[in-house]
């Protein structure tokens, strides 16, 4: 009793202490400035996102209006005013369709710059298909009547065959002292799967022509001493007199006697392809160089090269060259023989 009194409250009237643990904690601020920073960012993902396909579009209309042509970006490679420009054209690799509309075009782009002087092509080539050897060849020659100006060709490595038929349509033609070139002559293959389809795989061609020679050679059957006979008259023998009037023509030192001579499909080092008059003088790309200033007439020159425009395509992964297919295109490229001027190593 004398307890309660002291307190003046009875047992049922204790007053209860409340508890930490079921109070409810006040909201933090970082909370509120972790929602603004995720919307902020979402909203930059789906802007940039955005962006992309904005810069894709305009990238394919202007692919559409400006047509399969393409705009070449310049690369300087030696300094000098660019008032007087010399354009570096590369045939590297074997010639084939696709590069040969590569060099058609740099060579179109360099005819419309009334600041390039000349041209230099360099040429680091085994050689390829005739036509688009020729093709090459009847651009360097179109550019040299249409402008005036002088083109040079620089052998680097192997420029032979179709490599020394382009070279033979510029002004001059310089090599580098390691340089191997002529293999001029024709030469194809084909391949007979015969054996391997009938033997092998159990499968027996069918074919039906109109003639006996609709289909020579003919990859279903042995090569005939007739069929060879008759390939080089229709095909090898025009390719190669073509190939040896256009050096005799090209080379004014070289008769046609000479050519025929030199043109048994042998290689010449730089040395001795010199001494027989296939160039003009040995050096390295400054020599080149020096050679494009004297015949244009100019004492200093820009030095550049043409490279091809960033591809929206590639970057998407739309092209698919790089990926193996085989389609129609190709089984008529595997089963037709192709008339060349390339030297081949096997």
């Amino acid at each position: 009793m004398d307890f309660q009194e002291n307190t003046g409250l009875s047992g049922m009237e204790q007053p209860v202490i409340p508890s930490q643990s079921l109070q409810t904690p006040p909201p933090k601020k970082r909370d509120g400035w972790k929602i603004f920073w995720n919307i902020i960012l979402v909203l930059s993902i789906l802007v940039n996102i955005v962006l992309v396909l904005t810069v894709i579009g305009l990238a394919s209309v202007f692919v559409s209006i400006s047509g399969e042509r393409r705009v070449f970006t310049e690369e300087v490679v030696q300094r000098g005013p660019r008032t007087a420009k010399i354009a570096v054209i590369h045939i590297e690799g074997i010639i084939e369709e696709e590069l040969a509309k590569d060099v058609c075009e740099q060579l179109n782009t360099a005819k419309e710059d009334s600041r390039v002087k000349g041209i230099i092509i360099k040429v680091t080539s085994p050689g390829g298909t005739i036509s688009d050897s020729d093709q090459i060849y009847n651009e360097i020659n179109k550019y040299r009547k249409e402008t005036g100006k002088p083109v040079v060709a620089f052998m680097e490595g192997i420029a032979a065959s179709g490599g020394y038929y382009t070279s033979v349509a510029c002004d001059k033609i310089v090599a580098a002292p390691t340089a191997i070139t002529g293999s001029i002559g024709v030469i194809m293959g084909h391949f007979v799967i015969q054996q391997l389809l009938e033997e092998k795989l159990g499968i027996q061609p069918v074919v039906v022509k109109s003639g006996p020679k609709k289909d020579w050679p003919s990859p279903f059957r042995p090569f005939t001493e007739e069929e060879k006979q008759y390939i080089e008259m229709k095909l090898i023998n025009p390719a190669y007199e073509r190939f040896v009037q256009i050096v005799s023509q090209g080379r004014k030192e070289l008769t046609i006697e000479d050519v025929r001579r030199l043109g048994d499909g042998s290689i010449y080092g730089a040395e001795e392809a010199l001494g027989e008059h296939l160039i003009d003088r040995i050096g390295y790309l400054d020599e080149a160089i020096d050679t494009v200033k004297m015949l244009a007439g100019v004492e200093k020159a820009q030095v550049i090269e043409y490279r091809k425009p960033f591809s929206f395509s590639e970057l998407l992964g739309l092209q698919s060259s790089g990926m193996f297919k085989f389609d129609k295109k190709m089984l008529y490229k595997f089963c037709t023989p192709q008339i060349l001027y390339l030297w081949m190593l096997y």
